[in-house]
């Protein structure tokens, strides 16, 4: 405690913390587009002379480095429109035009450069807009804004931008197609308008109207954007069809009849968008292909949980800010030891069939379910209400097997529907907002053999909603309740009763158990937090709950179940830069977990914070003691076990982005009086010309688990842990991985992207024992208390000649090696038409040798045969 009291006064010395007195910086003001009756040409150049109708707007302050002042160069922009489009234009002066930093980069991509932008509100509802920019060297950025604070670049359009430099400094011109925004049109019209510029070697950022460093609230602060007139969201349809062309190289064991090492595929479909009205957009697809997306890294998980994966596939990212809940209002999120349930997880569309295989000699089966269409409708209902609903129908998949030369086949995924509305209105004039979500899933089973491994039905509904609790928006209060039941034949709600979100065999849980009779499953979950929006100080207070039975995970995610956590956090935050920081916060925090028997599972402090030094250098760091607890979820149903007291710190640090040269890197420990981990990760990141960057992320971790989970075997001998043996292990694993991205783009249409992934990871298993007593850390060490260990057979005795039963165990060592990758070359041959070419590759090798020699492991993956796969994907846009 002394060293946090002494770091909050250290900081507070370093830092200034005067505040803008300028109230013109905050003031909104009224700005006006000028109407034309002939377009511009968009060359990046604003020579025409309708640009001399409107009138320039100059007023930009300073957002970093130094907050409030004004813009260090001269910076106008004009606005004109016709019935078609916005048109927007800036002259960016710069006395040091051969400094401008102009790096060439894919569409979206945001590196340090010098950009302009323009954000927009054409609701006028001060929560939601768009932002077009672009930066020095043409490369466009466009994307959404949400939550007031809150944006993602998701989401894409066909629109039109030019950027010329020149001896003053540089220009941009912009053409905004009304067809792609979403409003209500009028005679007299109001929307939300700001700009920003960037100024990268100045690590410069200045806006027309900014959100404070220790404010919120962006989009609310935006000028009001006057004189548009009789202009509408046009009912815009586009049509992008596809077709692709794959071709698999992949190695089969010899008589394989599925496989003769290679296999071509031609395929088609199409996407269509389709403003229905000026607040809606519908957008479908028939028989999509995702094949042009990165492919996920390879993960060891030896948990008892799912890995969680990001959505990728483009239908399902853009536009995704309409199907979140729960997170309305608060502009912080905190969470410790606690993962909400997602009532929306977009990747259980699509995914690797469920079912199992039936034992055969050979077998040949898809690596994802066909999605057959697909179709979500987005946007403004009404005056006050925003929807966005999706749905989705996925085909039955088919797993083809021989036996001693006789094929046929098996149903491993059954038809199935996905639903998804979701629904949010503003209420008390923009200061609040309530709303609701509903998921559906039905499965069609042919077979009855899934029945018993699939759930028939899934339902999930979930209200959410926040409010300000003060006139001055410093406090909000937001939070969420939902429920869910799932509904299938008795083995399967059974097993689901079992598997790891519930474990409601728990034997030492009396607020548990296993209804076997049961074909449903209900459950509730919920959160609610206190948030403080604005100032120096900040806090954060949260309960949220999942019950044991409560499950959204046929199309959500879910952590686990039988959970209450809480927490408070706390701190300060310096945003003024002082003599020697520029920025810093500090918070302290307490949490804890509780089942629903209010058994403690988890409890902690911690002290977490970052600082910005002046030259654009920072550190960040976390530290945190967690006192005894227990576990509920070591014995994988099983009864308790103790959490040891532990702690961790981590430590971490970055250089000034600006530089050609860029590296993040740190590391970490955690430790118990039995156990140590330890892992360390640098990121280098190298821009050896303006249009290409490398980067190389690797990490090592060394870890030491004294309880690592084997198996479980039924004895009724074993009275202490309720007739059931939970035997352990002391694992000690080594993983070393690496991302590596190539990013080289030669034209702001055309780019070539690569990514490679090696990953090795070794584990030993020593120390074979079993709990021996519920509740408690006492465990028996095979070989030691009257019991018996075999090494080469890995045959236990718990108690040597005794009547307890001898335990067949197995070598679980392993030395596994993957390197995986992809390339994807991307040419957008004319506005919203591209075609790609991609190449995808693997290699794995698994072993029970548990050496890791990371030179030895990366260089004999290359000994394995790969698989290798080549996609040609041409889309065409039509614009109606």
């Amino acid at each position: 405690m002394r060293l946090m009291i002494l770091l909050f006064l250290l900081l507070t010395t370093m830092c200034s913390q005067a505040q803008i007195s300028d109230s013109s910086v905050f003031r909104q003001l009224k700005l006006f587009a000028v109407r034309v009756s002939a377009a511009p040409v968009i060359d990046g150049i604003p020579d025409e002379a309708e640009w001399k109708k409107a009138e320039p707007y100059t007023s930009f302050f300073q957002r970093e480095p130094v907050e409030g002042a004004p813009v260090s160069e001269q910076t106008e922009v004009y606005l004109l429109y016709d019935s078609e489009a916005l048109y927007v234009a800036a002259l960016l002066q710069d006395s040091q035009p051969d400094s401008i930093v102009k790096r060439l980069a894919r569409k979206d991509n945001f590196i340090s450069s010098d950009r302009f932008g323009i954000f927009l509100d054409p609701l006028f509802d001060k929560r939601t807009g768009y932002y077009f920019g672009l930066n020095a060297a043409g490369t466009l950025y466009d994307g959404t804004l949400y939550n007031d604070d809150w944006d993602e670049s998701n989401w894409d359009a066909v629109w039109q931008g030019k950027a010329v430099v020149h001896n003053g400094g540089w220009s941009v011109e912009m053409k905004i197609p009304f067809s792609r925004l979403r409003f209500k049109g009028g005679e007299k019209m109001v929307w939300g308008v700001n700009f920003i510029r960037e100024i990268a070697r100045r690590n410069e950022e200045s806006y027309a109207v900014f959100r404070p460093k220790n404010g919120s609230g962006f989009v609310s602060r935006f000028h009001e954007l006057h004189g548009l007139s009789n202009i509408t969201s046009q009912k815009q349809i586009e049509v992008i069809p596809y077709i692709t062309g794959k071709a698999e190289y992949i190695p089969s064991a010899d008589g394989n009849p599925f496989n003769d090492g290679s296999r071509y595929t031609p395929d088609l479909g199409a996407d269509i968008k389709w403003n229905l009205a000026s607040g809606l957009t519908l957008n479908a697809s028939v028989n999509p292909d995702f094949g042009q997306v990165e492919i996920d890294p390879a993960v060891i998980n030896l948990s008892d949980g799912e890995s969680f994966f990001n959505e990728k596939r483009p239908f399902f990212v853009e536009g995704d800010s309409y199907y979140s809940f729960g997170y309305g209002g608060s502009n912080n999120y905190w969470g410790f030891n606690f993962g909400p349930p997602e009532f929306f997880y977009s990747r259980r569309i699509g995914k690797n069939p469920a079912g199992s295989v039936p034992d055969a000699d050979h077998y040949d089966s898809p690596v994802g379910t066909r999605i057959l269409t697909s179709a979500k409708l987005t946007g403004q209902l009404g005056e006050k209400w925003k929807l966005g609903t999706l749905h989705a129908l996925t085909g039955k998949e088919f797993a083809r097997l021989n036996t001693a030369g006789v094929t046929t086949e098996a149903e491993i995924e059954p038809l199935a529907y996905y639903g998804l509305v979701r629904m949010e209105r503003g209420i008390n004039g923009g200061t609040g907002s309530i709303g609701f979500i509903s998921t559906y899933t039905n499965r069609a089973f042919d077979d009855t053999r899934l029945t018993k491994e699939m759930n028939k039905s899934a339902i999930g509904l979930g209200i959410d909603g926040w409010t300000y609790l003060d006139e001055d928006k410093v406090w909000v209060f937001t939070g969420w309740t939902g429920v869910s039941r799932i509904g299938g034949e008795k083995e399967r709600i059974t097993a689901v009763q079992r598997n790891f979100i519930h474990y409601l065999q728990r034997p030492d849980a009396s607020h548990l158990g296993v209804d076997s009779s049961a074909t449903s499953l209900s459950g509730f979950a919920g959160r609610y937090m206190v948030n403080k929006q604005k100032g120096n100080f900040t806090f954060n207070a949260q309960v949220g709950f999942v019950d044991p039975r409560f499950d959204v995970a046929d199309m959500g995610f879910m952590f686990r179940g039988d959970i209450i956590n809480k927490h408070v956090v706390s701190g300060y935050r310096w945003t003024e830069p002082g003599e020697y920081i520029r920025s810093a916060n500090i918070n302290f925090a307490y949490f804890s977990n509780h089942d629903f028997g209010w058994v403690k599972n988890s409890e902690g402090i911690m002290n977490m914070g970052n600082m910005t030094f002046m030259n654009y250098y920072g550190i960040n760091w976390n530290m945190s003691y967690n006192p005894q607890t227990y576990n509920k979820t070591r014995t994988r149903g099983g009864p308790l076990s103790i959490n040891d007291a532990s702690y961790s710190l981590n430590l971490f640090g970055w250089s000034d982005s600006r530089k050609d040269f860029v590296y993040e890197g740190g590391g970490g420990t955690y430790w118990t009086a039995k156990s140590r981990s330890i892992f360390t990760s640098l990121w280098l990141q190298w821009s050896p010309a303006p249009n290409v960057s490398m980067t190389l992320a690797p990490e090592m971790e060394w870890n030491n688990d004294p309880y690592m989970y084997v198996t479980a075997v039924s004895d009724p001998l074993a009275s202490g842990t309720y007739g059931r043996r939970y035997i352990f292990a002391e694992l000690e694993q080594r993983t070393f991985s690496a991302g590596i991205r190539i990013n080289w783009t030669f034209t702001p249409t055309l780019s070539l992207q690569a990514y490679i992934q090696p990953l090795a990871s070794a584990g030993k298993y020593t120390n074979y024992k079993e709990l021996q007593l519920s509740g408690t850390n006492e465990h028996l060490v095979y070989g030691q208390g009257g019991s018996t260990f075999d090494q080469e057979s890995f045959i236990a005795d718990p108690d040597g000649g005794g009547p307890a039963p001898q335990i067949e165990l197995w070598n679980n060592d392993f030395n596994y090696i993957s390197l995986r990758g992809n390339a994807v070359m991307r040419w957008e041959y004319l506005p919203g038409s591209v075609l790609y070419l991609v190449w995808t590759q693997s290699r794995q090798d698994f072993t029970e040798i548990p050496d890791f020699r990371m030179g030895r492991s990366i260089s004999s993956i290359f000994n394995d045969r790969p698989e290798n796969i080549f996609m040609l994907k041409f889309t065409y846009w039509m614009d109606y």
